[in-house]
This record gives structure tokens, C-alpha cells and sequence, in this order.
């Protein structure tokens, strides 16, 4: 494997077992590319101390770690218990205020009927209604112990509510306030909810991208729009398996990592991935499988939440993580793991102005996307020909490392959609799009000065790959960049550069 470094990139959860003197660092030194803060939980006074831990500890290590804020959407939760609750088969319980199992959005429960289904901690626990009301009675068909902000999924039920709350909008000023890289948005049913969230980033002067977070049946139906209107996605397996049968969630998860692979969207598998490592130090060989699989599907990140959030071993959890995609990535880059071609790029990744196509047919498992259409030379064409160019290029030389300069990072994520078995390695004068990067697959982000002359950028080009240990005297590197050094948008130039 080339540069001996690892590509899929790891999306760790903060909370409480990471809260510690040294542990953000310990997650750092163990392979931790982006800090996820789960606003549902904590105060802003936490999440602060999180992200301030994150950027202290990346800067000691120099590294470039991105944060992500995810705002926690209409869930609807379980309020304060006195303490666990124990669910007895046939139990009847009143739910809402005053009622055995006070929640988070009672104004939701009027919105029920009679049958429907009631899930509490992903399915864990399962009841249905017996009377509908604004304090309904729910009868336990699933038993099991239930807890204080436990996560109810009303799968049956139609809620006519907005994928942004009052709450999200608070929670997203603090988060651009703390200077977050990205925003996850949880429960998006379309495309215009990204829209929105997109629009009032930009209304608050932010740049930060948007995480479309895949977990509603509705979402499902609109993947092909999400996708094409968000910056990147979230397979959030754990809500979606509440929503849709739990047989359908891996096709599910295929179809969308192809599907954000296509249109050149970084994407993150999440949910349970270590989950026995909350309890204990290794992984059972499942868990183990489910996320060599999901790198196998060629997804950008794989995520921990509770494994390192509320775990007992938070950097062993990492580590793991680490180990295997370090394991799978050298049995396909030695060419002995099955192979994936890539999906071609289609009107909606490279024309944004042009609607998006039909979503896919259930049928389809991560089937290559229709071939682009002869046109115009717009913007998106032009990257797309430049990153496919630099990696055939690359390949064709024995390029030690592809290098990209790029001010937005769109150039970054491009090459990364072909995923490369040279390293990137991605030159920004912008630490926001340093950080953003660090969630694209087989990317080593790296802060520079501007510089505005072509001579200058194949110097820091160098520079960079070797101080990275990706490069050496004597080898090639593939460089892309514009005629204008890091001017947005400009990238239409590759060339091969030996370093001296």
C-alpha cells in the first residue's frame, strides 16, 4: 500500500468516556479524522470543551481533524427518568406529561392512532397503541428496560413536521459559533430540507458543509435529490433500521454509498459498527466483518458513536477501527479483494442545474450510474476530466502521490471518487477546507501559505509529499492546479513533477 497509510477515514463520537485529561489526543494519535459532538446530548458548555480539546490536540499533532456538529432534528426522546424502567410483556403505560414515560415532543403523540407501533432505544423495546390521544396508552409487545433519553421512533405515523426545529437553530448558531467544519442534519426527507439548512448556514456568513444524515423512509424514496443537493451523506443505519425492515438495511446501505460515490459525495457508515466495545475491549468477528464490508462498498468513513461516546474503551475502539480498514485496504490494493468498479458521474453531480434522475430501483445493488451526456464544457465536466486524468496519469508514471492545490476542496474530492492507489495529497490555503477534507477517502489534507506562481506550488507540492513520508527524491508526483494558483474553480491543468 502506498505511503503506508490508511484511506478510510474514522468519524469518532465525543461524550462522556471521552471527556478525560488526554483522551482526545490518545483518539488523535489512534487515527481519529473527524470529531463528531452529538448535540442531543450535553450542554454548550461541553461541547465546547470538546471541540477545544479537538483543536488543541490536532494542533500538537499537526494534523488536520475535522469537526462535525449533528443537530438532533424532531427525535423524539424518552424525558427524565427517576431511574431504568423495566417493560413486562402486556404492560400497559401512559405516554406524555404526567404519564408513566414522559418524552421529549409530547405534542407528537396526538398524531397517533390505534395499532400503530411504538419503538424505543432502535427497536430495542416495542409497544402499541391501545388508546390514541394526546397522552396515549401503549402496551409492550417487545419487553425489555428503558432509560432516560432513549431515542422513540414512531415508525406507523405521518408527522407533519419540519426536519429543523427551533432547538436545531439555536444549537446550529452555537455550533458555527465554535468554528464546526461540518453540520450533520438528522431526518431529511428532501431535498429542499438541505436546501434549507444550506441557506441558513450561508445567512450566518458560514461555509461549512452539510452532512445529510439517511435514516427516514422518505428519505429513501428522494435519495437520488439528497444526495445531488447535500455535501456529504450518512448511512444512519440505527434509526433506518427502525424505519424499514431490518433485511433491507445493507442493500440500502450499498445502493447510497454507490450512489454518493457516483456524484463524488463523501459518505459515512454509521451506527453500531463496534457496538459490543462499549462493554468490552475487542469486537465479536461480526462486528469485525460489518465494517470490512462497508469499506469493501468503498464508503469514505466509518463512524463510532456510544463505542466511544459512553464506552469503557474509547481508544481501543479507534484502534480497532484503525486496524481493520488498514487490514482490508491491503488486500485491495494487492488486488486480492473483490472488485467495485466505479460508477460513472451523471447530470446531477456534474450539472447541478439540471434535475436529478429517478431514484434507483430497488432492484439495483450498487449498479453503475448512466454515462454522462456530450456537452457543454461547464465546470463540473472539467473537474471531473482533470481527476479522472490525474489518476490514469498517475498510474501510468508510478506517481509516488497525487497532489492536488484547491481552495474549496471540490478538486480533493473529486480524485478521491476514483479512489486512487496513490495517496492524495491535498494542498489548501484554507484550514476550513483542510478540516473538511479530512472525511474524503484516501486524502491527506495539508495547510499552505498561498502561493500565486506555478514554480512555487511544484516546490510546496514537494515539500508536502515528503514531509508526509509519501514521497522521496527521485519520484513522480501528479500535480493538479490551475494556471492561477489557487484561485477557485481554476483547476484545469496536470502535470508531472520529479522531485529533486
Amino acid at each position: 500500500m502506498a505511503g503506508a497509510m490508511r484511506r478510510t477515514k474514522i468519524v469518532v463520537t465525543l461524550g462522556p468516556a471521552t471527556a478525560g485529561p488526554g483522551v482526545v489526543a490518545a483518539l488523535v494519535a489512534e487515527g481519529m479524522d473527524v470529531a463528531r459532538v452529538n448535540l442531543s446530548h450535553g450542554c454548550p458548555e461541553e461541547h465546547r470543551a470538546a471541540i477545544a480539546a479537538v483543536r488543541a490536540a490536532a494542533q500538537a499533532a499537526g494534523r488536520e481533524i475535522g469537526v462535525m456538529v449533528d443537530l438532533p432534528g424532531p427525535k423524539l426522546r424518552l424525558g427524565e427518568l427517576a431511574g431504568p424502567v423495566e417493560l413486562s410483556l402486556k404492560q400497559r403505560v401512559r405516554v406524555g406529561d404526567g404519564g408513566d414515560l414522559p418524552v421529549t415532543f409530547p405534542d407528537l403523540l396526538g398524531h397517533l392512532a390505534v395499532g400503530q407501533r411504538v419503538l424505543i432505544d432502535d427497536g430495542a423495546v416495542e409497544l402499541v397503541v391501545v388508546e390514541a390521544g394526546e397522552r396515549p396508552v401503549l402496551e409492550v409487545v417487545v419487553p425489555g428496560t428503558v432509560s432516560s433519553g432513549k431515542g422513540v421512533n414512531l415508525p406507523d405515523a405521518a408527522l407533519p413536521i419540519p426536519a429543523l426545529t427551533s432547538r436545531d437553530e439555536e444549537l446550529l448558531r452555537s455550533g458555527l459559533a465554535e468554528d464546526a467544519d461540518l453540520v450533520a442534519m438528522s431526518f431529511v426527507r428532501s431535498a429542499e430540507d438541505v436546501r434549507r439548512l444550506k441557506a441558513l448556514i450561508a445567512a450566518a456568513g458560514g461555509d461549512q458543509l452539510v452532512v445529510a444524515k439517511i435514516e427516514k423512509r422518505e428519505a429513501l424514496a428522494a435519495i437520488d435529490q439528497i444526495v445531488a443537493s447535500a455535501d456529504a451523506v450518512m448511512v444512519a443505519r440505527g434509526d433506518l433500521g427502525v424505519e424499514i425492515p431490518p433485511a433491507e438495511v445493507p442493500l440500502w446501505q450499498k445502493r447510497i454509498v454507490a450512489r454518493a460515490r457516483a456524484c463524488g459525495k463523501p459518505v459515512i457508515t454509521a451506527t453500531q459498527m463496534l457496538q459490543s466495545m462499549i462493554a468490552a475491549p475487542r469486537p465479536t468477528r461480526a462486528e469485525a466483518s460489518d465494517v470490512a464490508n462497508a469499506i469493501l462498498d468503498s464508503t469514505d468513513a466509518v463512524m463510532l458513536s456510544g463505542e466511544t461516546a459512553v464506552g469503557a474503551y474509547p481508544v481501543e475502539a479507534v484502534r480497532t477501527m484503525a486496524e481493520i480498514a488498514a487490514a482490508v485496504e491491503r488486500e485491495v490494493m494487492a488486488g486480492t479483494a473483490p472488485d467495485r468498479p466505479l460508477p460513472e458521474p451523471d447530470d446531477a453531480a456534474l450539472r447541478p442545474d439540471r434535475p436529478s434522475p429517478p431514484a434507483m430501483s430497488a432492484s439495483v445493488l450498487g449498479a453503475p450510474t448512466p454515462a454522462v451526456a456530450c456537452g457543454t464544457a461547464s465546470p463540473g465536466r472539467v473537474t471531473e476530466a482533470i481527476s479522472s486524468g490525474a489518476c490514469a496519469v498517475a498510474r501510468k508514471v508510478g506517481a509516488a502521490a497525487i497532489v492536488t492545490a484547491t481552495v474549496s476542496g471540490a478538486m480533493g474530492r473529486a480524485v478521491a471518487r476514483h479512489r486512487p492507489p496513490e495517496p492524495v495529497v491535498a494542498l489548501t490555503p484554507r484550514r476550513r477546507t483542510a478540516r473538511q477534507l479530512a472525511l474524503s477517502w484516501g486524502v491527506l489534507p495539508v495547510y499552505r501559505e498561498p502561493v500565486r506562481e506555478l514554480d512555487g506550488l511544484m516546490t510546496e507540492a514537494a515539500s508536502a509529499a515528503c514531509a508526509t513520508g509519501l514521497a522521496s527524491p527521485g519520484d513522480s508526483l501528479v500535480i493538479t492546479c490551475g494556471m492561477h494558483v489557487f484561485e477557485s474553480g481554476g483547476t484545469n491543468l496536470i502535470k508531472v513533477h520529479t522531485i529533486d
